[in-house]
C-alpha cells in the first residue's frame, strides 16, 4: 500500500512555540510508519519555513545548519512542498497529500495557515479558518456561545491603547465584571501565555499591562472558586465528546508554569463528577463545538463553579497540546482511543471535510 504523504507542521510565530514543538515530537513518535511518509516542517519564531533531516531537532537546537528553506503556494491544485534554493529559485521538494498542523497560538490556531490550505485545496487537520478564528478570539467565542444559550463567564473587552491612555478608566470598566479575583487575558493566545490572576487593584494594573503585551485586545474576566474540568471532541458533522477530566493546578490556576514547567499540576480521568454532571459537559462541549463550525478535534475547556455547581464553557481550543502529558490525546485513550488511532481518525477527518467541499461550487452561472 502506498504511504500517505504527510506534512507535519510547527514551531511558529506565537508565545506557544515551544509547546509547539513538544507536541510534534509526540505526533511525530505515535504516527503509523507504515502507513505515512512524513515530512516534517518547521517555522522558525521569526516565521521562516525549513524542511530537511533532523528539522525538529535542529530547530529545538536553535541550529538552522544544514536545513533547506522550503515554501507552500496557495495555488489550487499545487501540493508540492518547495526548496527556495539562492541560485535555483524554488524546486519541488515533496509533494504532499494531506497537512497536520501542530502549530498552536497565532498564526497557526487562529485560522491564518488554514487559509493558506484553503486556498491550494490542500486537506488539512483540523479547524476551518472560521472555526480557527473564533476559538481563538475568546471574546468573540463568548458572544457565540451566549448567542447558542451557552453559559459563559462575565467579562469585560478592553483595548491596549485604551489602556495605555487611560488606565484609570479601564481599571473602573474592568472591576465592574465583580469582585477580585479577577483574570487578565491577552484575546488571542493559548496555553496561559499572558494570563494573570488579580486579587487587588495592584495585580490587576500589573495584569492588564501583561497582557497587552500579546495582543492588541485585553480580556477581563470573574474569577470564580472553580473546578477545571476539560472534554475532548472528535468529529465533523456528527462530533463525539470523550469522557470528562479535571485539572487539579499546581498553581493558583492552571498557569503555563503549572502546565508546562512545574510538575506539580494533577490531571483526574475521568474527572470525579456524577454521571448526570459529566452527560451535561459532554452535551455542552458538543454544542460549543458545533456552534464555531468546529471540524476535526477540540478540547473544551469548562469552569465548575464548586458554590452553584454549575459549569460554564471557559475556552475552545482547536489545535489543543499533543504532548505525551495532554489532556486531549489523554481522555481519548481513557475513552477507548489509542493515541495512534486517534492521529488516524484525525486525519481520516481531514480527507472528509476536504471532499464535502471539493464538492461546492465555485463559480455561479445566473440567469441560466
Amino acid at each position: 500500500m502506498t504511504k500517505l504523504r504527510l506534512g507535519v507542521i510547527f514551531g511558529g510565530r506565537s508565545g506557544e512555540h515551544e509547546i509547539s514543538l513538544r507536541s510534534a515530537r509526540s505526533v511525530l513518535r505515535e504516527l503509523n510508519k507504515d502507513k505515512y511518509e512524513m515530512i516534517p516542517i518547521a517555522i522558525t519564531k521569526s516565521g521562516h519555513w525549513y524542511g530537511g533531516p533532523d528539522v525538529l531537532e535542529k530547530l529545538e537546537q536553535g541550529d538552522l545548519t544544514g536545513l533547506l528553506p522550503v515554501t507552500f503556494l496557495p495555488e489550487p491544485g499545487n501540493r508540492n512542498l518547495y526548496h527556495r534554493a539562492e541560485d535555483k529559485g524554488i524546486e519541488i521538494l515533496a509533494e504532499v497529500d494531506v497537512m497536520f498542523p501542530v502549530l498552536h497560538g497565532t498564526f497557526g490556531e487562529d485560522g491564518t495557515i488554514q487559509g493558506i490550505f484553503e486556498m491550494a485545496e490542500m486537506p488539512y487537520v483540523g479547524a476551518g479558518v472560521l472555526a480557527s478564528s473564533v476559538g481563538m478570539d475568546k471574546v468573540v467565542f463568548k458572544d457565540v456561545m451566549k448567542s447558542w444559550g451557552i453559559p459563559i463567564v462575565d467579562y469585560a473587552l478592553l483595548t491596549g491603547l485604551d489602556i495605555s491612555t487611560d488606565i484609570d478608566l479601564m481599571l473602573q470598566k474592568a472591576e465592574a465584571v465583580g469582585p477580585y479575583p479577577l483574570f487578565t487575558k491577552p484575546v488571542n493566545q493559548g496555553s496561559s501565555v499572558g494570563i494573570n490572576k488579580c486579587n487587588n487593584r495592584s495585580d490587576l494594573i500589573e495584569g492588564l499591562l501583561d497582557a497587552a503585551q500579546y495582543d492588541l485586545r485585553v480580556m477581563v474576566e470573574k474569577g470564580l472558586n472553580a473546578r477545571e474540568i476539560e472534554v475532548s471532541v472528535l468529529g465533523n458533522d456528527i462530533p463525539e465528546a470523550s469522557i470528562p477530566g479535571e485539572v487539579v493546578p499546581g498553581d493558583q490556576f492552571y498557569s503555563y508554569r503549572a502546565k508546562y514547567i512545574d510538575d506539580t499540576s494533577e490531571l483526574l480521568i475521568p474527572a470525579p463528577i456524577d454521571d448526570g454532571m459529566a452527560e451535561e459537559i459532554r452535551t455542552l462541549a458538543v454544542n460549543a463545538f458545533k456552534a464555531i463550525d468546529g471540524a476535526g478535534m477540540a478540547r473544551v475547556d469548562f469552569l465548575l463553579d464548586r458554590e452553584s455547581g454549575k459549569p460554564f464553557v471557559n475556552e475552545l481550543n482547536t489545535i489543543p497540546g499533543f504532548t505525551s502529558i495532554s489532556m486531549y490525546p489523554k481522555l481519548w485513550e481513557a475513552t477507548g482511543l489509542t493515541y495512534s488511532d486517534l492521529l488516524d481518525r484525525l486525519i481520516d477527518l481531514a480527507f472528509e471535510r476536504h471532499a464535502q467541499k471539493m464538492q461546492l461550487l465555485r463559480t455561479y452561472e445566473g440567469g441560466k
